[in-house]
């Protein structure tokens, strides 16, 4: 789960992590609000205008139709309020986004952190996210944070340092401040970039994050190490341990049909291919993704419908597959262990009479348990779908259907 930065900023603050203070609005005015609020906190007569939604690119990024940037410094209170106007209820169109871009429901007004004073700021890349391949974390740190991290990665991956946790013991003290040498941090900064870190890693673990970065980590002036951006993501299957933080999960920055499929516990990830896919386990599933590929067609989805399917979910799950206006054909490939293939093809026909005038056409391969049941079900259903025994029969349909 998906968390916006200002949501994310109030967590780390529940763990002593430091961070540039905000005031989240949805409306110009309240925005206007919020700048005079920050200003009497802080005495700074700047302030941020941050377009909140879920994705990376904001300050690169534009509103659809204008040159107003997702992310602009406000040098007075109107200003503040108009750089607001511009971007609520606007489409931010960033690199993650895609040209379809994200509508701005808030905005978040916060305080200026790049004053001058007697030391130099400096912008520093870190984050936190669980290597599969070592099975421990990994925090990764750069020198060279900011808005390019993505072109420094690709072009100077030497300048990424990455520190492993041994899932036993936790970070080290000497860890933390081998991350603050290697930032080339000393005096006060050091110090309190040693706490950040470890605070922050607490807050990782303690919030279930899946990943959790700090883009820029900024030192200011005055030796402080703050965090003035935050993108956090949550273990989803950890949210039953936080009914809390499940409570701020946004839907309208989701898609909607990866929404509904979650209330009938579907497994749905929405894809750019033209061949929908239903199947049970995520192995099988992956094997039809490449066979529908090898066959000439692309996957529109992945789907798992699990091991409790009935005909209800099933029913749910081809209604979702049909939504999607690029979907040519439709691939039905159950093996029956602990769901009943009976169950699944009553599903596809219960889906097929309600729906009614499907034009697409439906490849349905079923076997296992009660496959033959299944097959009788279809058979006698007088519906226009097309059965297959191996692997090579269905993908040779799918060729057909999407020639």
């Amino acid at each position: 789960m998906n968390l916006h930065e200002y949501q994310a900023k109030e967590l780390l603050k529940k763990y002593n992590v430091p961070v540039q203070e905000g005031i989240p609005v949805d409306r110009a005015d309240a925005a206007e609000e919020a700048y005079k609020n920050l200003k009497v906190q802080f005495g700074n007569a700047f302030a941020v205008v941050k377009a909140q939604i879920h994705a990376g690119g904001r300050g690169k990024g534009k509103i659809q139709g204008t040159e107003q940037r997702g992310v602009a410094v406000g040098k007075s209170a109107e200003e503040v309020k108009q750089i607001a106007s511009n971007i609520l209820g606007g489409t931010l169109v960033t690199i993650q986004t895609g040209a379809a871009g994200k509508l701005v429901n808030k905005v978040l007004v916060a305080q200026d952190v790049y004053y001058p004073g007697p030391n130099p700021i400096k912008e520093f890349y870190l984050s936190i996210l669980l290597d599969r391949g070592r099975g421990q974390n990994v925090i990764m740190y750069s020198t060279e944070g900011g808005m390019d991290i993505e072109e420094v990665a690709h072009n100077t991956p030497e300048k990424i340092f990455k520190e492993w946790v041994h899932p036993g013991g936790g970070l080290q003290a000497f860890q933390a401040r081998k991350i603050a040498f290697n930032l080339g941090l000393k005096g006060e900064a050091f110090k309190n970039c040693v706490k950040f870190v470890t605070n922050l890693y607490n807050a990782y673990v303690g919030l279930d994050c899946s990943m959790l970065e700090i883009n820029p980590l900024f030192k200011t002036s005055d030796e402080k190490i703050i965090a003035v951006d935050c993108k956090m993501n949550l273990d989803d299957n950890s949210l039953m341990r936080h009914p809390e933080l499940e409570a701020m999960r946004d839907i309208s920055e989701e898609d909607p049909t990866e929404v509904e499929a979650g209330k009938f516990n579907l497994n749905f990830v929405k894809l750019d291919g033209n061949v929908g896919c239903m199947v049970n386990g995520a192995g099988l599933a992956m094997a039809t993704m490449d066979m529908i590929k090898l066959s000439g067609g692309e996957p529109a989805n992945f789907l798992d419908v699990g091991g409790t399917a009935n005909a209800t979910t099933v029913e749910a799950g081809f209604r979702i597959i049909l939504k999607d206006p690029k979907v040519k054909a439709i691939l039905i490939n159950i093996f029956g262990g602990i769901v009943r293939c009976d169950r699944v093809a009553q599903g596809v026909i219960d889906a097929y009479k309600s729906i009614g005038n499907i034009e697409v056409p439906i490849i349905v391969r079923l076997q296992g348990t009660n496959a033959e049941e299944a097959k009788k079900l279809i058979e006698e259903s007088g519906l226009k779908v097309q059965s297959a025994i191996l692997l090579s029969e269905a993908a040779a349909l799918v060729g057909k259907a999407v020639a």
